[in-house]
């Protein structure tokens, strides 16, 4: 089976739902560093990300915008000096889906490129 980051988002439509809570359970496994966090009765993933400046956080911001619109799955995205916070959700669903955790793990792919500068 493929990592998460590997996969790529399906289309969700109206008949789409959220992820049971042991499916969701599962996934969220496969990316420890990011936390589900209920907004409004709404299930989402959220991370903050540390970087060394504003600059490098705008690119790492940038790198995730690109690969948001390649998988046409669009996150909440906060910049801040030095700092990203990205959420992943589904709004058809009105929570989570599988995309939401294959963008929160090639977020993490992102990421990683940018740590080991």
């Amino acid at each position: 089976m493929n990592t998460l980051s590997k996969q790529n988002c399906m289309p969700c439509d109206r008949n789409s739902t959220g992820l049971p809570k042991e499916e969701i359970k599962l996934l969220a496994s496969e990316i420890p560093d990011w936390d589900i966090i209920d907004q409004d009765d709404v299930l989402k993933l959220s991370r903050s990300f540390k970087l060394k400046n504003f600059a490098e956080a705008l690119s790492f911001t940038n790198a995730v915008g690109e690969i948001a619109e390649e998988q046409d799955h669009h996150p909440l995205i906060e910049l801040t000096w030095g700092k990203v916070t990205v959420s992943w959700w589904t709004h058809t669903v009105g929570g989570l889906h599988k995309n939401d955790f294959i963008m929160a793990a090639k977020t993490n792919e992102i990421f990683k490129t940018f740590s080991e500068r």
